[in-house]
């Protein structure tokens, strides 16, 4: 079994699977629009273009995304993504890229956990916590 987290960016998923792209290299796998769907009930009008599900992997996790039904804002409460490093220096680097247009929840610093973890919302406001193991 895997558990793999469904994203839903109300109206920014193509944008939010671009930014991974470029900050995570994330690979998406699969993207269907609304339009290319078999039922076309499916589809409210204007919303044709839309992301009505996708497929994408960051390093060897699976995750899936979708447009949703572009009501309002995404909500991402209640969990956040978490990215492992072996490399501080790597982790910085994302953690600096992800907090680009985003919100620093906690600065990367030493704990006792870690020698480097920090905690950032992304400008989609997808929560991230960035550590570097030790083990």
């Amino acid at each position: 079994m895997n558990v793999e987290p469904y994203l839903f960016f109300e109206g920014r998923c193509e944008e939010a699977l671009a930014f991974y792209g470029q900050t995570l290299g994330a690979e998406v796998t699969m993207l269907l629009r609304y339009e290319e769907s078999p039922e076309p009930e499916m589809c409210s009008p204007g919303t044709e273009k839309n992301v009505m599900h996708a497929n994408f992997r960051i390093g060897s996790a699976r995750l899936m995304a979708s447009d949703g039904a572009c009501t309002g804002p995404a909500a991402f409460q209640g969990f956040s993504l978490s990215l492992a490093f072996t490399d501080a220096a790597e982790a910085e680097r994302i953690f600096n890229a992800l907090s680009d247009g985003g919100q620093v929840q906690m600065p990367l610093a030493k704990t006792f956990w870690s020698p480097c973890f920090g905690m950032v919302a992304d400008r989609f406001g997808v929560s991230w916590m960035v550590s570097v193991n030790t083990d």
